[in-house]
């Protein structure tokens, strides 16, 4: 099944396709091969790899290296993902903190 049209990569098509199916599948389920993908979309295994890729960092899957791709843990993997948002965001502030507070003090971070 190619998909075609859209300002989106290819790359991008695929992962909106699987984000949409992987949410209909239960934590822990195993996604299509890539070369069942690879055949079912018409595209390079690369571009596949690059699909996945945005699933995997958008914590939608997991990967469990040669065993395959599977579908993350639903809502607590949401939660995870809220919680790192946050303390990143936390991190952020603080950073800028320190930052502030070396500047006035004439102090060089390190």
């Amino acid at each position: 099944m190619a998909i075609t049209g859209g300002p989106k990569s290819k790359a991008a098509q695929v992962a909106d396709v699987l984000r949409a199916e992987v949410k209909a599948m239960k934590p822990g389920e195993r996604l299509p091969t890539q070369r069942e993908l690879v055949e079912r979309f018409g595209y390079a295994g690369q571009t596949i790899q690059n699909g996945l890729a945005v699933l995997r960092a958008e914590g939608v899957i997991v990967s469990a290296g040669n065993l395959g791709n599977f579908a993350a843990g639903g809502e607590e993997q949401g939660d995870k993902q809220d919680e790192i948002k946050e303390i990143r965001s936390q991190i952020q502030a603080l950073t800028e903190r320190v930052a502030e507070l070396e500047s006035r003090c004439g102090v060089s971070g390190g």
